[in-house]
């Protein structure tokens, strides 16, 4: 392995490290739910990067499967958490009519 690629290895790395500390921080610190889901598409899309860079590094397709389980969770949790937050701010408004500014 060159010395340019060890480098470029080593950097993201460290960029990938750096990225899942700050999600993880926001994850903890919040302060709303949606803070707290924004951090973990983050940490899911930070450890699809760090999947994919293995299998580039490795020059393997192995673990492409798993990818696509962590792209289907967050696609699936962000759904989710979107209706709960919606649903959420409904039920404390009360009920609305289906007449009015905003409603399609």
């Amino acid at each position: 392995m060159s010395a340019t690629m060890s480098i470029l290895i080593l950097a993201a790395g460290a960029g990938l490290t750096f990225t899942a500390l700050a999600a993880i921080i926001r994850i903890v610190r919040g302060p709303t739910i949606l803070d707290r889901m924004v951090a973990s598409d983050v940490l899911l899309t930070t450890l699809m990067l760090a999947v994919g860079t293995d299998m580039v590094v490795r020059g393997h397709t192995d673990t492409i499967p798993l990818m696509t389980v962590i792209a289907a969770t967050a696609t699936f949790a962000t759904i989710v958490v979107a209706r709960y937050v919606k649903r959420r701010a409904e039920s404390s408004d009360g009920p609305r009519s289906s007449k009015g500014a905003g409603h399609v």
